[in-house]
């Protein structure tokens, strides 16, 4: 077995993979109404990719968490090379920077629909 993908739920799935294709540099490689998935371009398998799926009833979660709101599920860490140009390249593609920075030499970043990522210096 091997994990496929990690799934993201939105209000609306097709628009979500945009900014994770582009800010990974990735290929859309099933666009179907209220489901798509992008994977690296190369098609390897490894690493598994993203899927996105339509959630009417989604509800942006809240970082840090707090009990009384939608908390995340799961969050992406993206690897870079040089932490400054990967913040200033995801918000160029439409990520804000959180408010709360837990850790100093990772940067947690919001996608277009609240979804916490993280990114830090490491192998790529």
């Amino acid at each position: 077995m091997r994990i496929s993908a990690a799934v993201l739920d939105a209000p609306d799935a097709n628009a979500l993979p945009a900014f994770y294709a582009r800010l990974l540099d990735w290929t859309v490689v099933e666009d179907s109404p209220g489901w798509v998935r992008v994977r690296h371009p190369a098609g390897d398998l490894t690493p598994a990719g993203l899927s996105f799926a339509h959630q009417e009833q989604y509800v942006e979660p809240v970082w840090p968490a707090t009990a009384d709101a939608q908390q995340m599920m799961v969050h992406l860490d993206i690897a870079c090379d040089d932490l400054a140009s990967a913040i200033e390249w995801a918000i160029e593609c439409g990520a804000r920077l959180a408010d709360h920075q837990p850790q100093p030499h990772v940067r947690v970043m919001l996608d277009p629909f609240g979804h916490p990522f993280c990114l830090f210096e490491g192998p790529v």
